[in-house]
């Protein structure tokens, strides 16, 4: 750059990556799908209140978002989401069928037109959602997964695959949606409906199970009326996990399933790439696609072990060949149309961008949401991929990004602080990706550990199962194992660590707070605090009973339930944090916190409370995402004795 190196201390390097740069490329594009030739997706909009629009890429390379502020193209179903939209070509334009965030109802809209409802808003508790449209216009309709509550509790709930009519006559009228299954299962798929039509397929799974400790893959006929006649479980049960099934070209079903302890794909029962790697991942958000088959019979795929490739598979011989880019993680969205597969990639160098590859040539491209470089690529993080060794010799996988700028280097004698980054889920993964939030920091010479802690995904059933009855435990001991080691090897500041996460990564960074003395300080986003109020009503029905495997049965250990949980220990902490909320979390309320900051009154903690109005689970607004990195930056600032420039002063209460 032919700038002079100067000398500074860690955490007074100038950066021009800013809280509202960072907050501006937040979120990435999701959702893609072919209408006829053309690429859609749904992509962010942090400024406008964070909602998410709908994308239209011409073919001509023209995109064009298609519905305005302030419209909201987002599915609440699950409180995680699911496939928001379908959309087919006609002769007048597409149709396209959505869910607007606001109300939950399904729209239907022809582009340059007004967009009508085709649902009704329930009275009951939190209303009608639908997830995964499937467009019949055959048969007047169009195929949901519908959530509809029964109550005004988080789980007076039912789901059932539906029929709505693209007439609108059941936008005043629940009567005139036509119910496709019965509720015997508490949580669906949308189905997905074979070449020949006469068969539809879809996941299924029960209470207490997290659809990565047990699906069925259930199987009907579709009868001529457009009924679902003789529904059956094919492959699946309490111990496999599928996480998703579709058609080949020739009517055979392709499914995800985990029965030898990896996610790999089964051809009418049988494998076809029998690998010690994962060609799923946990289905979060109803509609992940990690595969999808092609009219030539071969099928695209998202796979790898830890970080994830997009490759074509031939399940006649096995094989599998990688595209050739830059890209070195896959999000769970494919489409496919003729040759062309569409999927959504990202590296440690760009951002999530929309990429198609023409499996004839193998040549792959970025069709949309393109990465732009805001700022020189020589102050983005260079990371390193690190196995560790925690307890018992086990094996810890993490991403250490090091402190990095191009004209700024610290006093030979001088280590740098770092904080530990515990990702959520806790069944999750950190995705080696280029992220401005890393980079806000590590460009000021503060580094970032992000530990896939036992527990994560990405290395198997036996990896992932680490956590079982062990949440507050295993993760807490693996994240301290990774910072301890980096103080060990000289790498960090044994003084100056930090610990941060948000939802169960604001779980893990409470009780490593409370329970080990690694940490100078630490910042909790929208946490799990109390397990015995979040187990017993405070949380929505997906997750209401995922602790039965993270901590156990509550009706055999209750004492867990107190024991592990960081309210119950705010006594024992003793150093600064800074906890962050969205007051219209209803996965982890805000009751939360408030509670676990009762019982640390007149204990002289310093520490900072911010709760944000209009802000759910993760946060979504430009300006909401600003104050809270600006906040914690501030923390580590006041903690590690760091000069950081023309950042606000976070104010600590004792």
């Amino acid at each position: 750059m032919g700038e002079t190196v100067r000398t500074l201390a860690y955490g007074a390097w100038p950066s021009p990556i800013d809280a509202a740069l960072a907050a501006a490329h937040d979120g990435h594009p999701e959702y893609v799908g072919f209408v006829g030739d053309e690429v859609w997706w749904t992509e962010p909009r942090p400024a406008e209140g964070g909602r998410r629009t709908l994308v239209r890429r011409h073919a001509d390379g023209r995109e064009e978002p298609l519905l305005p502020s302030p419209w909201n193209v987002r599915s609440r179903v699950i409180e995680y989401g699911g496939h928001p939209w379908a959309a087919l070509p006609g002769d007048d334009g597409p149709l396209v069928v959505f869910v607007d965030f606001a109300d939950q109802r399904l729209y239907r809209l022809r582009p340059g037109g007004e967009p009508s409802p085709l649902t009704p808003v329930s009275p009951v508790g939190a209303g009608l959602r639908w997830a995964e449209p499937l467009l019949r216009p055959e048969l007047g309709e169009v195929w949901c997964v519908l959530e509809e509550f029964t109550g005004d509790g988080p789980t007076d709930v039912r789901r059932v695959l539906a029929a709505v009519p693209l007439d609108g006559s059941a936008a005043q009228d629940r009567g005139a949606v036509r119910e496709l299954t019965d509720d015997r299962h508490r949580f669906v798929t949308g189905p997905r409906l074979s070449p020949d039509g006469r068969r539809a397929a879809w996941l299924a799974w029960d209470h207490p199970r997290m659809p990565w400790d047990g699906t069925e893959l259930v199987l009907a006929d579709v009868g001529p009326d457009g009924t679902l006649r003789g529904a059956r479980t094919v492959a699946g049960g309490p111990g496999e996990a599928i996480a998703q099934a579709d058609w080949t070209h020739d009517n055979r079903l392709l499914h995800a399933g985990d029965r030898t302890g990896w996610w790999n794909l089964y051809l009418d029962g049988q494998p076809v790439c029998p690998r010690e790697e994962e060609f799923a991942d946990a289905l979060w958000k109803l509609g992940s696609r990690w595969f999808t088959p092609l009219a030539s019979g071969l099928v695209a795929v998202v796979h790898g072990r830890g970080a994830t490739a997009l490759g074509v598979l031939d399940p006649e011989t096995g094989e599998v060949v990688d595209a050739a880019g830059p890209w070195t993680e896959f999000a769970p969205t494919l489409a496919a149309h003729g040759e062309r597969v569409v999927a959504v990639g990202a590296s440690p160098r760009s951002a999530y961008e929309v990429v198609e590859l023409d499996t004839r040539t193998g040549h792959a491209r970025v069709v949309g949401a393109e990465h732009d470089d805001a700022v020189d690529p020589a102050f983005y993080p260079e990371p390193q991929i690190r196995t560790f060794t925690g307890p018992d010799g086990r094996d810890i996988h993490a991403h250490i990004y090091p402190p990095h700028h191009p004209a700024c280097v610290a006093p030979g004698d001088e280590l740098p602080p770092y904080v530990v980054w515990a990702h959520g889920g806790p069944t999750g993964r950190a995705p080696l990706v280029l992220d401005l939030e890393i980079a806000y920091f590590t460009s000021r010479g503060i580094g970032v550990a992000e530990v896939n802690y036992g527990g994560s995904t990405g290395y198997g059933r036996a990896y992932r199962e680490r956590l079982r009855e062990q949440w507050g435990v295993v993760d807490v001991e693996d994240c301290a194992a990774v910072a301890l080691a980096l103080a060990d090897e000289g790498t960090a500041d044994r003084g100056r660590l930090a610990v941060r996460g948000g939802s169960a990564g604001g779980w893990t960074a409470a009780a490593s707070l409370t329970t080990t003395d690694v940490y100078a300080c630490g910042t909790i986003k929208y946490p799990i605090l109390d397990l015995a109020g979040w187990g017993t009503g405070e949380t929505h029905d997906f997750e209401s009973l995922y602790l039965e495997s993270l901590i156990g049965p509550l009706a055999e250990v209750p004492a867990r339930y107190a024991e592990r949980s960081p309210a119950a220990h705010a006594d024992r902490l003793r150093v600064p944090f800074l906890l962050l909320q969205g007051l219209d979390d209803v996965i982890c309320p805000p009751v939360q916190c408030e509670r676990f900051l009762a019982r640390l009154a007149g204990r002289k903690v310093p520490h900072a409370y911010l709760a944000f109005e209009g802000e759910g689970h993760g946060f979504r607004r430009a300006e909401t995402m600003v104050r809270a990195l600006e906040a914690e930056l501030s923390l580590y600032a006041q903690v590690f004795r760091l000069n950081p420039l023309g950042v606000p002063t976070l104010e600590l209460t004792k």
